[in-house]
């Protein structure tokens, strides 16, 4: 593999890894904050404002920030029963079919990203806000922002699950393929 190649990949990775991250100190955040509401409401009654609402904000950007390292880490949740089998059977079909997968997946992710940056624009824009002003508001578009980022981050993992299948990982000679 090209020394630049690999560089972008383990930048690529290291962003992925960061943005988990941050995922992951947001679910903390989420614990600390709820668990404060809860003590609030039982022993002061007094509810922190805002929880239902930076809650519902807080699991979209937590999912759109983990969810590339899921897919990096080989976590995302679907069947393998037939690409494990194809990848014992026949391997170069099996790899033709997780490319094909990804592809696919790169679609999808990427019709989120593009029909979602209108809608972040507008909440930049008109600052919009979830909650009812004078108890509690939160700008939505830091979580469109997320929806962008992670969006985009997906999609170059699946990017970069292809170029690791074809370009890192040489084609075997029971493949019956050449090298690419």
């Amino acid at each position: 593999m090209r020394p630049a190649l690999a560089a972008s990949l383990r930048l690529l990775d290291g962003i992925t890894q960061g943005l988990n991250v941050l995922g992951s100190v947001l679910i903390l955040a989420l614990m600390v904050l709820v668990g404060v509401d809860v003590a609030g409401r039982n022993l002061m009654g007094a509810p922190v404002a805002g929880v239902p609402e930076l809650v519902t904000l807080s699991i979209v950007a937590i999912v759109f920030l983990q969810i590339p390292q899921a897919l990096r880490a080989g976590r995302l949740t679907r069947s393998d029963a037939l690409p494990q089998w194809l990848a014992r059977t026949r391997p170069g079909l099996g790899r033709w079919l997780e490319t094909l997968f990804d592809l696919i997946s790169m679609a999808v992710v990427w019709v989120i990203v593009s029909t979602t940056w209108p809608i972040f624009t507008r909440a930049w824009e008109r600052g919009e806000f979830i909650g009812a002003m004078g108890d509690f508001t939160a700008p939505t578009w830091p979580v469109k922002l997320t929806i962008l980022v992670g969006g985009t981050m997906l999609t170059l993992q699946f990017a970069a699950r292809i170029l690791r299948r074809w370009v890192v990982l040489p084609a075997s000679p029971s493949d019956g393929e050449g090298a690419h």
